[in-house]
C-alpha cells in the first residue's frame, strides 16, 4: 500500500487515523504492519465497506471533507472499498539495525545469510561486489550502478532492497552507501581475508 508525503505526515502526527484503498484483494492485514519511509505503520483493521457506508467520521479520521472527495481520490480505480485503520508504530526497526555496528554473535548469522543470497543467484555471488560498489560510489544513481553489473534497474534496486533489509545499506535522495552495519561487515571480511 503505497501512501504519499500529506498522507503519512499525517498518519505520524496522529491527524490520518484511516485511509481508504480500492483493490481487487487488500495487500495488507489485520494485525499487521506495513514499512514506510516515515516509519513503522500498525494495521489495526482492514474492512470492506461499501461507499454508502462511509460515515462522516471516517471521511475526518481520513483527513477527507465529504464523500465526493473520497471519490475523486479513488477515481479510476476498480474493486472493493476498504477502510483501513492505521497508527504510527514508531521508527523503521532498519533504522536502528543499520545504525549498531555488528557483534562477534551477528557476524555469522549475516554471513551464512549473505551466502545463501549468493548461492541462489543465477549469476552467481553478487553480495560483496555490491557492498564494495556501494562503499566506492556512495550516492551515485542506481541506473549507472546497474550498468556495471550489466543489469537493468529494477532488477538491481531489488538486490539492494535485500542488503537494506539486513541493514547493511540505506538509501540516500540519489543512490545508496553502506551503513555502519554494512561498513563493519566489510572490515570483518577484509580481516578475515587478511588472517588467512
Amino acid at each position: 500500500m503505497l501512501l504519499d508525503n500529506p498522507t503519512l505526515q499525517g498518519i505520524v502526527e496522529g491527524r490520518i487515523r484511516v485511509v481508504f484503498r480500492t483493490w481487487q484483494k487488500p495487500t495488507v492485514k489485520t494485525g499487521g504492519t506495513l514499512r514506510t519511509r516515515m516509519g513503522l505503520l500498525a494495521i489495526e483493521a482492514v474492512d470492506a465497506i461499501r461507499m454508502q457506508d462511509v460515515s462522516a467520521r471516517d471521511l475526518k479520521l481520513a483527513g477527507l471533507r465529504d464523500n465526493q472527495e473520497l471519490k475523486e481520490c479513488l477515481a479510476g480505480r476498480t474493486g472493493t472499498l476498504y477502510r483501513i485503520r492505521v497508527k504510527h508504530a514508531g521508527e523503521d526497526p532498519r533504522i536502528a539495525l543499520r545504525n549498531q555496528s555488528l557483534t562477534a554473535e551477528e557476524l555469522p548469522k549475516i554471513s551464512t545469510r549473505l551466502e545463501r543470497m549468493d548461492k541462489a543467484s543465477d549469476s552467481g555471488p553478487w553480495t560483496r561486489q555490491y557492498l564494495e560498489t556501494i562503499e566506492a560510489r556512495p550516492a551515485q544513481r542506481a541506473p549507472e550502478l546497474a550498468e556495471l553489473y550489466g543489469l537493468e534497474t529494477k532488477p538491481f534496486k531489488q538486490r539492494v532492497r535485500r542488503l537494506k533489509e539486513l541493514g547493511l545499506t540505506e538509501s540516500l535522495k540519489v543512490g545508496y552507501r553502506l551503513s555502519p552495519r554494512g561498513e563493519s561487515y566489510l572490515k570483518h571480511l577484509r580481516r578475515s581475508k587478511t588472517k588467512r
